[in-house]
């Protein structure tokens, strides 16, 4: 089996999806080669493949949410900058010896307004993977996204980030690099600078490698992300010693947008294309961006202090209940 033959596999809830798309194919060719005159009856089928779609994506549960966000075809950091941002460059290396693939960061304007903008990246196949490390930053792309904070600090630019990773690369190699300390480092500047910091969930959300970049004013989430303390697999494995029962985990630890937003976690949901952002890259896209920008527009007219309270009273509320 090759790479592309693995990439084309589909998740078992989308398989109605894909045959009644292979119908469609058989009858626009059926029409194309006979010149028959059916074009109603393929209207109808592709009405019923639309009621079909949005039927299965209105009751995905959370771990058919988050094996949908881990399909190859999901856009990346890298594939939504160029429709989000204008002029941008990628900027590389932590000036201290690493440029880790598997974190990106750069410069770029959104509508009109520089901004630094930082992300995880996610390979395309097992190569782009392997080289990117399955997008599990080292210590390495957590201080390069440092660098590049301070940059946007100093020169007040607004930092957007996007979390889109499993997790921090957790070898032995990270553990004697300072994996632990990269992050802690991150979270505690990310309180401390003075100018608007956007997150947004653009696919997997995974423990503190996502929270390595996580820490900002507003917190956005696409409609199909999953935003996670651990892997419904690790959690049932750690829990109940079997990761079969990781479909009862993902519902008990509440990853899915919906549930966040009841919990304060996040701000706001951003609605993605009927079938996820991997339908339509260039509408999911435009959804982003209309939502970046009208949240940098409510924060660009905060003054810092209130900027920098607000963020801190943001996070000091999260996982608060109450005892009857």
């Amino acid at each position: 089996m090759t790479i592309n033959d693995r990439k084309s596999l589909p998740l078992d809830f989308l398989k109605p999806v894909i045959e009644m798309e292979n119908q469609m194919i058989h009858l626009s060719d059926i029409i194309t080669d006979n010149d028959t005159g059916v074009d109603h009856n393929l209207n109808i089928l592709r009405q019923d493949l639309v009621d079909l779609k949005q039927d299965i994506f209105a009751s995905l549960a959370p771990l058919q949410r988050l094996h949908l966000v881990r399909q190859a075809e999901r856009p990346t950091t890298l594939d939504y900058i160029p429709y989000i941002l204008d002029d941008w460059i990628e900027l590389h290396g932590d000036r201290g010896g690493a440029d880790d693939p598997a974190m990106v960061g750069g410069l770029g304007k959104l509508d009109g307004q520089t901004v630094v903008f930082i992300g995880h990246q996610r390979g395309k196949d097992t190569k782009d993977n392997v080289a990117r490390n399955f997008g599990m930053p080292s210590p390495g792309g957590y201080r390069k996204a440092l660098r590049l904070m301070n940059y946007a600090n100093n020169f007040k630019f607004p930092i957007i980030t996007f979390i889109d990773t499993p997790g921090a690369w957790a070898g032995i190699e990270a553990e004697r690099l300072g994996q632990g300390e990269a992050i802690a480092k991150n979270l505690r500047e990310m309180f401390s600078f003075d100018v608007p910091i956007i997150c947004t969930v653009i696919g997997e959300g995974g423990s503190g490698g996502a929270l390595g970049i996580g820490v900002g004013d507003v917190m956005l989430m696409l409609e199909y992300a999953v935003y996670t303390v651990a892997t419904p697999e690790a959690c049932a494995a750690i829990l109940w010693k079997n990761s079969s029962q990781s479909p009862e985990a993902a519902e008990a630890l509440k990853i899915t947008s919906s549930d966040l937003k009841l919990l304060g976690i996040i701000d706001d949901i951003i609605p993605e294309p009927l079938g996820g952002s991997q339908a339509n890259p260039k509408e999911a896209a435009a959804y982003l961006k209309k939502n970046l920008v009208r949240s940098l527009r409510d924060l660009s007219v905060m003054d810092k202090s209130k900027l920098l309270t607000k963020r801190y009273q943001k996070f000091r509320k999260m996982g608060t209940f109450y005892e009857y």
